[in-house]
């Protein structure tokens, strides 16, 4: 009994060491060759594992370079909550400011501009995305914002699922379109943009 289970953790530690592998390599090939080129074979040999070892665990490669991404989101700490130092308008510049520094870094660049494309053309795809990442997100999101609420700093009747969208929304929409230079003060002009409203104040 004591052998059975020890070659079974062994066999645990191998499919992990196997998994990361693939996870990495398929991270660092479509930073290198781009995503219409990279093959389930390019990530297999990279990774040195065979071809079926990945297919029995993802579908395709734009589903490993999601898993990839969670990979990378792990190592750093998963999803903490968004800083609430009680001045909501300094919390949120300090999230977009770091958003901005994600988005404009070149290790990332192509890798999420091609996991946010095949999103776009796989149902599949986009339903893990919302589910494991783009949900959870938004809900760590909308907490801080309800947060704010509670502190008499946003309207009662807000509409949160809104709000999270013209905060964080022009960012990507820039960033999608390269229409314009993504920069801090850029992500500055949203939080205040955002906050103070269209209207002219009374």
């Amino acid at each position: 009994m004591t052998m059975r289970r020890t070659t079974s953790a062994n066999a645990a530690r191998r499919s992990e060491a196997s998994r990361r592998a693939i996870l990495t390599a398929a991270f660092g090939l479509v930073g290198e060759v781009g995503y219409t080129k990279l093959s389930i074979e390019g990530i297999a040999a990279r990774a040195g594992v065979g071809k079926q070892t990945i297919y029995r665990w993802w579908p395709s490669k734009g589903a490993v370079l999601f898993d990839a991404f969670l990979m990378l989101s792990e190592g750093a700490g998963g999803e903490p909550a968004l800083p609430d130092t009680g001045d909501l308008e300094a919390d949120l510049k300090t999230v977009l400011r770091a958003t901005v520094a994600e988005l404009n870094d070149p290790r990332y660049d192509e890798p999420m501009r091609a996991l946010t494309t095949e999103i776009t053309h796989d149902p599949e795809l986009a339903a893990a995305y919302a589910e494991r990442l783009d949900g959870p997100m938004r809900e760590l999101k909308k907490a801080r914002l309800r947060s704010a609420q509670r502190a008499g700093q946003l309207a009662e009747d807000l509409d949160l699922d809104v709000a999270v969208e013209m905060v964080w929304g022009p960012l990507l929409n820039r960033w999608m379109q390269r229409g314009g230079p993504l920069t801090p003060e850029y992500a500055d002009r949203v939080v205040e943009t955002a906050l103070n409203g269209l209207r002219p104040r009374p």
